[in-house]
């Protein structure tokens, strides 16, 4: 059975042209952005039980280098976004940046792998793209000038760099960053023998368009669904897979085959929105074990376009994180919970047979949900927080709040918790198609019981 494939946008991906040096055993993005988190001594102890090869963290947080210190773990540590443009154009900034953030921890900590921001290119303001290759050359000369030759710098990159990206061999870069900004970089990696780092995530992809992409062929359970290159005739038995090449032959365009693709974070949510379809633990689970038994066959398969390529990885994500923006998903990502439990079974060495693993709770969602959906306040122990957003939500016009306003219909019951409510799903009624979220920092939920009452009606989401 052919399918139908679609532009793909927003993903992750790494890759290699050369197998020496690297583990096919993935790693883990240990994320901090959560207030319930346990300590980083009690991470690392997690990470080692879930038998990572290694672990990637979006700073260089002190505390984490700290615990990472005498494992076996290589590391993947990063310079903030902020800082891309500073360091660019001073030298003495980056040697300090990592005088203060390599050197108190390595070789101890086995840093490995330095990150010069994350998913820069994917921002929408363009101007730390002239800074960022100017910013990695200079991080490179502030390694070797501390005699530090074994990390490799990079900058982690979303599928939404293509252009085009199906077929996959017909995949290029966005125009307005092929020349100006891949081709510096590309030279760069190849020049320093670094890899390229990107972000893939079939999740997105596949609930962008869950009619004509299979959800099997999204979680490499795919028995009897592939997809043929037109222009290679390479068959693809999986969506990772097609993502993966269309980023192989879309560096290959600009002249740099031989560099290694890294997968620098992959992964599904195991929770997420009710109008977010297939995040769920099911699917989740499914995806992440498939990904771990693809990754580790022996002898390594590669991809169609590069047969027998090990492909080194991060999975996304450690925990489920509470303090995530965005989407539910963005939340829900995690292997485990932040109290330390599972969501569900998983070993990264794919060595446990899944005969031993607990049962799985079956899909909910796996068609979207047909309905209206309401955006209303979920926690009353923050009223300055609270008030703040219901303040947010009331600004952005379009007689958002003035059902809500003295003597209108919504006014009563004259309640903080009651009127962000409605504001809540005023706004969410209003802006969804353009980017607004159901989120306000986690005051808000979305539910499918309809909060009005009496003559007030609260705005809807209809699905």
């Amino acid at each position: 059975m052919a399918m139908l494939l679609i532009p793909l946008l927003v993903f992750s991906l790494a890759f290699s042209t050369s197998n020496a040096g690297f583990s096919s055993q993935p790693g883990i993005c240990y994320g901090q952005l959560g207030d319930n988190l346990p300590p980083p001594k009690e991470s690392v102890e997690l990470i080692k039980s879930l038998k990572a090869k290694r672990v990637k963290i979006y700073d260089a947080n002190p505390e984490i280098l700290h615990a990472l210190r005498n494992s076996s773990l290589q590391v993947s540590i990063m310079v903030p976004n902020e800082l891309i443009a500073n360091i660019s154009s001073n030298q003495t900034l980056s040697d300090q940046w990592i005088l203060t953030n390599v050197v108190p921890f390595y070789p101890h900590t086995l840093i490995r792998y330095l990150l010069v921001g994350n998913e820069i290119i994917s921002s929408t303001t363009n101007q730390t793209w002239p800074h960022l290759v100017p910013a990695m050359r200079r991080i490179k000369h502030s390694l070797k000038a501390f005699g530090i030759r074994k990390v490799k710098v990079g900058t982690s990159s979303a599928m939404d760099v293509l252009e085009t990206s199906f077929p996959p061999s017909n995949a290029a870069f966005r125009k307005d960053i092929a020349v100006r900004v891949m081709k510096p970089m590309l030279k760069f990696l190849n020049r320093t023998k670094s890899s390229f780092f990107l972000d893939v995530y079939p999740f997105f992809a596949w609930s962008s368009d869950p009619v004509n992409i299979n959800l099997d062929y999204a979680l490499f359970e795919s028995r009897n669904i592939t997809v043929t290159d037109p222009g290679t005739g390479l068959v693809y038995t999986n969506l990772f897979d097609q993502m993966v090449d269309a980023v192989y032959f879309a560096i290959k365009r600009l002249g740099f085959s031989g560099i290694r693709i890294f997968i620098a974070e992959t992964g599904w949510p195991n929770g997420g929105d009710i109008d977010q379809i297939g995040a769920n633990i099911y699917n989740a689970a499914t995806y992440n074990r498939n990904f771990v038994k693809k990754v580790m066959r022996k002898p390594a398969v590669g991809t169609p376009a590069r047969p027998g390529a090990v492909l080194p990885s991060f999975l996304f994500a450690l925990f489920n994180e509470n303090q995530k923006p965005g989407p539910g998903t963005e939340r829900h990502f995690g292997l485990l919970y932040p109290n330390g439990s599972r969501v569900y079974d998983i070993d990264l060495s794919g060595k446990t047979p899944e005969s031993e693993f607990r049962p799985l709770p079956p899909p909910e969602n796996d068609t979207p949900f047909k309905g209206k959906i309401w955006c209303v306040a979920a926690r009353r122990d923050n009223a300055t927080a609270l008030a703040a957003a219901l303040s947010y939500a009331c600004s952005q016009g379009n007689g958002t709040c003035d059902p809500i306003q003295p003597g209108k219909a919504c006014f009563k019951p004259d309640s903080l918790f009651w009127h962000a409510s409605y504001a809540f799903s005023s706004y969410w009624a209003q802006f969804r198609k353009t980017g607004g979220t159901c989120y306000f920092n986690g005051l808000a939920t979305q539910t499918a019981k309809d909060p009005s009452y009496g003559s007030c009606k609260f705005p809807s989401v209809t699905l």
